[in-house]
C-alpha cells in the first residue's frame, strides 16, 4: 500500500510537471508571438518612412540617445485573445562613421495581462527579446541594368539591327516590344506594380531577338566601332565551368545566352515576369521563339533611389576623400587623398578652372570638354541647379544636380574601358583605371537642345503618356508634365541656363559615355545629326522618353558598376545613388517568466 502510494504520488508529480511544461510551452508560443507583433509594428513604421524618404531623419529624431534605461519610440499594443506587448528602441548607432548605415536594437516584452490592468505585474507571465536590425542606404539594384524604367517599359519600331542592347533591361511594370523585334543580349524583366495609376500585372509582350554566345563573341572580335565596350560572352575556357569558383568570380559581368538555375539562383539570359522566368531562343526576327520555364516565381519590383534632398548629396560631396591608395595591380592611385571636384578648361586664362568649392556648385554649371582639354572629374560633386554638359571627359565620378542634367552633345571618355581579351583579371586591372562618369538628376536628364524639342518629343514627357503613381505611403505622385513650370519659372524640360547659351553650344548626340540616373524623365532627341546613337553605360529613369532620329542604336552596359557576388563591391565605385534596405541580424531571447 505504501509502495502504491509512493508510486501514485510520483505519477501525480510527473503528471503535474508534464502539465506545467505543456502550459509553459503554450505560454512561450503566445509570448513569442506577442514580441514578434511588437517588433513588426515598430519596424513597419520606420521602414515605411525610410523606404519613402530614403533618409535617416525620422530615425535620428526619434531614436537618438536610446538606452535600456531610457528607451525611445516606445510602442504598446494588444493581440485580441493572446496578450499585450511593449516595444522600444534601446540602442541606436552609426557604425564606424558609416553615413549610409544605422544600427538599431529593439527590446520587446510580450506578456499575459491576467488582471487586465494594462501593465505588466510581477506575477504575470512575460517574455523579453532583443532584435538587432540595420537600416542601410546600399548600392541600388537599378544599376545592374543597361535600361531601367520605374514605369512601363516600351520599345517601338525597332528591328534586330536597328536596336541592340548588350545588357539586362528591366521595368517596374509591363514591358512591351511592338512593331519590330530589337536585339536584347541579356535578361528582360517586367514586374507587377500596383503603385502605377492603372495598376499593371507585370507581363512581357513580344519576344526580342537574342544572339548565341558564339555570334556575340564573333561580333565582339570584329571591327565594329564599339565592340570594345561590350561585356564578354561566357566562355568556359576563360571563365570556368558553371559552379566553379572561377565562374562565380566572373559570372556577374558576362553575357550568357542560356538561362538556367544554378545553386538556386537564376543565371544567364531570361525573360522574367509575373508568370515566372523562362529561357528563350530567338536568333532572328523571322524565327519562332522557343521557351523553357525554369522558375515559376514571379519577378519582384526593385526600389528606385530618390534624390529628394539634394543637401544630403552636397554634404557627401564635401566629405568625400578618395581612400583607395593602390589599384588592384599594386600601382599607386594618383588621386588618393583628394576630394571631389570638376575642372574645365578656361580659354581666357589658358588654364583649368575648378568649378566646385568643396565638391559643390552653388547655382548651375556649363561643363564642356574637348579632346585636347577634357572635363576632369573626381568623386561625387553636386550642382545646386542645372548641369549642362557635353564633350570629352576624363576621371571617375558622379555629377548630382538639384534640377536637370542637360546633355547637349556627345559625351566621350578620353580613356575608355576595353572589355576584350582572354584574361579577365588583366581586363579588370586596366579598366579599373579607365574613365567613368555618372550623371544623377533630382529632376530629369534631358538629351539634346530643349529649345528644339517638338511636340513629338514632348508628348512622351507629358500625360497621358506619363502616368501618376503612388508612393510607399499611398500618396499620389502626379504624372510628370514637361509643360509645367517649376519654381525657377522655367518649364520642366527647359534649362535655367539661357536659351542663347544653350543654342550656342548644343549639337547632335551620337554617343553618351555615362551612367545616367533621373528621378523623373530620361529622354529627348538623339541622333539628330545622323549616324545613329550609342550609349555606353545605362539609362535609369522613372519615365523614359528617348526619341531616336537616326539608326542604328546600341546600348552597352558598363560592368564596372555592377556589384560582384564574391566581393560585394563594384570594380569602380563612383558613389551612385543608393536605395533603402532593412536587414534583421539577430533575435536574442533575454528570458521568460511564467508567473505565479
Amino acid at each position: 500500500m505504501a509502495l502504491l502510494s509512493v508510486a501514485g504520488m510520483t505519477y501525480m508529480s510527473s503528471a503535474s510537471t508534464a502539465l506545467r511544461s505543456a502550459k509553459h510551452r503554450a505560454l512561450d508560443v503566445q509570448m513569442t508571438q506577442l514580441c514578434d507583433a511588437g517588433v513588426q509594428t515598430i519596424l513597419r513604421t520606420y521602414w515605411r518612412d525610410f523606404k519613402s524618404t530614403q533618409s535617416f531623419d525620422y530615425l535620428e529624431s526619434t531614436c537618438q540617445n536610446a538606452s535600456t534605461e531610457h528607451p525611445k519610440a516606445v510602442t504598446t499594443g494588444t493581440m485580441s485573445g493572446v496578450g499585450n506587448y511593449s516595444v522600444g528602441v534601446i540602442s541606436y548607432s552609426e557604425p564606424n562613421g558609416d553615413d549610409y548605415t544605422r544600427r538599431v536594437t529593439l527590446r520587446a516584452v510580450g506578456y499575459i495581462d491576467s488582471n487586465g490592468n494594462g501593465v505588466l505585474d510581477s506575477n504575470e507571465p512575460a517574455k523579453i527579446i532583443d532584435v538587432k536590425v540595420t537600416f542601410q542606404l546600399s548600392r541600388s539594384q537599378v544599376f545592374d541594368y543597361v535600361y531601367f524604367v520605374n514605369n512601363y517599359g516600351w520599345m517601338d519600331g525597332f528591328g534586330p539591327s536597328d536596336l541592340t542592347m548588350n545588357g539586362d533591361i528591366r521595368a517596374n511594370g509591363d514591358f512591351t516590344f511592338t512593331n519590330g523585334t530589337p536585339t536584347i543580349n541579356g535578361t528582360v524583366i517586367a514586374t507587377q506594380n500596383e503603385k502605377l495609376s492603372t495598376g499593371v500585372s507585370g507581363n512581357i509582350s513580344g519576344t526580342p531577338v537574342k544572339w548565341t554566345n558564339s555570334t556575340y563573341a564573333t561580333y565582339q572580335g570584329g571591327s565594329g566601332t564599339y565592340v570594345s565596350r561590350m561585356r564578354q560572352a561566357y566562355d568556359s575556357t576563360i571563365h570556368g565551368t558553371k559552379g566553379s569558383t572561377t565562374y562565380d568570380t566572373w559570372k556577374d559581368v558576362l553575357f550568357d545566352t542560356t538561362g538556367s538555375v544554378l545553386n538556386n539562383q537564376l543565371i544567364g539570359s531570361t525573360l522574367q515576369d509575373s508568370s515566372g522566368s523562362r529561357s528563350w531562343v530567338k536568333t532572328s526576327s523571322s524565327s519562332t521563339p522557343t521557351f523553357t520555364t525554369i522558375d515559376p516565381a514571379p519577378a519582384e519590383e526593385v526600389i528606385m533611389p530618390d534624390l529628394g534632398d539634394i543637401a544630403d548629396y552636397q554634404t557627401a560631396s564635401a566629405a568625400y576623400v578618395d581612400t583607395k591608395a593602390t589599384y588592384a595591380d599594386g600601382t599607386a592611385n594618383p588621386y588618393y587623398g583628394q576630394g571631389a571636384y570638376v575642372d574645365v578648361w578656361n580659354s581666357t586664362t589658358n588654364a583649368y578652372q575648378r568649378l566646385t568649392t568643396s565638391g559643390y556648385v552653388n547655382g548651375s554649371a556649363v561643363i564642356v570638354g574637348t579632346s585636347s582639354h577634357p572635363i576632369k572629374i573626381h568623386g561625387p560633386v553636386t550642382v545646386a541647379q542645372d548641369a549642362v554638359i557635353k564633350g570629352y571627359v576624363t576621371g571617375q565620378g558622379t555629377i548630382y544636380t538639384g534640377r536637370n542634367v542637360h546633355i547637349v552633345g556627345s559625351i566621350k571618355y578620353v580613356n575608355a574601358p576595353d572589355f576584350r581579351g582572354t584574361n579577365p583579371t588583366t581586363i579588370d586591372n586596366k579598366n579599373e583605371k579607365a574613365d567613368l562618369l555618372g550623371l544623377a538628376a533630382r529632376a530629369s536628364v534631358m538629351m539634346g537642345n530643349p529649345n528644339s524639342f517638338t511636340s513629338t518629343t514632348l508628348q512622351y514627357m507629358s500625360p497621358p503618356f506619363t502616368k501618376s503613381r503612388l508612393d510607399e505611403n499611398g500618396n499620389t505622385i502626379p504624372a510628370f508634365n514637361a509643360y509645367d513650370t517649376d519654381s525657377t519659372g522655367r518649364k520642366k524640360y527647359q534649362s535655367v541656363i539661357s536659351d542663347t547659351t544653350m543654342n550656342s553650344i548644343a549639337e547632335g548626340i551620337n554617343q553618351i559615355d555615362a551612367v545616367m540616373y533621373t528621378n523623373f524623365v530620361g529622354g529627348g532627341n538623339l541622333g539628330t545629326s545622323g549616324g545613329g546613337v550609342t550609349i555606353n553605360g545605362s539609362i535609369i529613369s522613372r519615365d523614359e522618353a528617348m526619341v531616336i532620329y537616326s539608326l542604328p542604336m546600341m546600348m552597352n552596359y558598363d560592368t564596372r558598376i555592377k556589384e560582384r557576388t564574391l566581393s560585394q563591391k563594384p570594380l569602380v565605385d563612383i558613389k551612385l545613388p543608393r536605395s533603402p534596405v532593412l536587414m534583421k541580424s539577430t533575435w536574442q531571447d533575454r528570458g521568460t517568466t511564467y508567473g505565479t
